[in-house]
This record gives structure tokens, sequence and C-alpha cells, in this order.
């Protein structure tokens, strides 16, 4: 059975659901509470990452398989840095919480790979909890329109519904111990926080 990492928890979604505001929102809960806690969001902020981001910018180009082992590789070096890696901070008591870990990659990636292909890329441990909000597409475009305006409709509806269906594979088959939460993505996003708030942190 997969390792999961007790105090993980971990925020999925399409472009657009929402994911960075809910970690963040979170984030704030804890310190209010003087609870404990790490931030973070994959791809990082760390070369790896970096390196990532400029792909998706379109700065480099590169095959959708790279891309998938370039994510793979800033994720080993997320949960395992010697200096900031998460499972240190895990097991220093800190509650984790990412805006995006190794769902993404299967969900998003296996669109252009093969599923198996990514999977093999991504056998790392499983969060404790997957908070995964869930928000129509046409919504999620909406969203991502008010941000990007040389977003083309079409082609993005069409990649984020295979991009949807792919998540609803991996919930399909997750491992043991992995707690999957579901939440309106239609919702405020004071009432998802506080839907959030009440499984884990105690009012």
């Amino acid at each position: 059975m997969a390792t999961v990492l007790k105090n993980f928890i971990v925020f999925e979604g399409l472009d657009g659901a929402g994911t960075t505001t809910q970690m963040q929102l979170l984030a704030e809960a804890c310190d209010k509470r003087n609870r404990a806690c790490k931030a973070t969001f994959e791809p990082t902020d760390k070369p790896l990452g970096r390196l990532v981001r400029s792909i998706l910018k379109k700065q480099i180009v590169t095959t959708p398989l790279a891309l998938a082992m370039l994510y793979a590789a800033d994720r080993e070096d997320h949960l395992h840095n010697p200096i900031y890696g998460l499972v240190a901070e895990l097991e220093a008591g800190k509650m984790v919480i990412s805006d995006r870990y190794l769902y993404s990659s299967l969900a998003y990636q296996s669109v252009e790979c093969e599923f198996e292909r990514v999977a093999a890329l991504n056998d790392f441990p499983s969060p404790e909890y997957i908070f995964f909000i869930d928000t129509p597409i046409e919504e999620c475009i909406r969203r991502i329109n008010g941000r990007d305006a040389e977003v083309e409709l079409f082609e993005r509806a069409e990649f984020l519904a295979l991009v949807k269906e792919n998540y609803e594979r991996i919930f399909a088959s997750l491992d043991e111990g992995v707690n999957l939460v579901r939440l309106d993505g239609t919702l405020p996003k004071e009432e998802i926080a506080r839907q959030v708030r009440e499984i884990l942190i105690s009012e």
C-alpha cells in the first residue's frame, strides 16, 4: 500500500476552479488559530519548477513527455529536498497545504501522454486529503478569460473536458487512506473555505 502523508492537504481542480484561493484561505485560517502550516504550490518556485513554468508560458519548447518528466522531477525535489522539502515539514508537525500535486500531472499530462507512463513517473506518497473543487467547465472558462483575453474558448473547453475525464479516472482508484472531498466550485469562496475548515480545523 502506498504511503499516506498525514496532515498533507492538496487542492485539485481544473484551471480556474479556485485551488490557489482555497490554499491561501486555509493557510490564513491556520495562522489565525496558531496551527503551524506551510502553504505551497506546484509547479514550485524553485529552479525545476521555474523551468516548468517557462515551458507553460511557451518561452521554451519541448515534448509533452519531457514536460511530464520535469513536473515529476520538480515534485521529487518539492518533497525531499534536504533544505526545503515538504516531508521534513510534515515530520516537524506542520500541516502542509499544496495548490496541486501529482493528480494534476496525471489529469493534465495524460491528455497528450499515455496515462500509465505519467503514473509511473509519479510514484510518490499520497496526501491525507484531496479537496477537489468541482467547477463547471463553462465557469472555469469564464474565469480564465477574465485574466487572459487570448485564450481560445473552443480549444480550451475541449482540453479541460479531457482533463476532467482524467480526474474522474484517478479518483476511481485512490490509495487506501486518502480522503477525497468534492467541493461545489460555484459556491462563494468563503463558503467553500468554511467547509474545508469544518473538516480540518476545530473552530
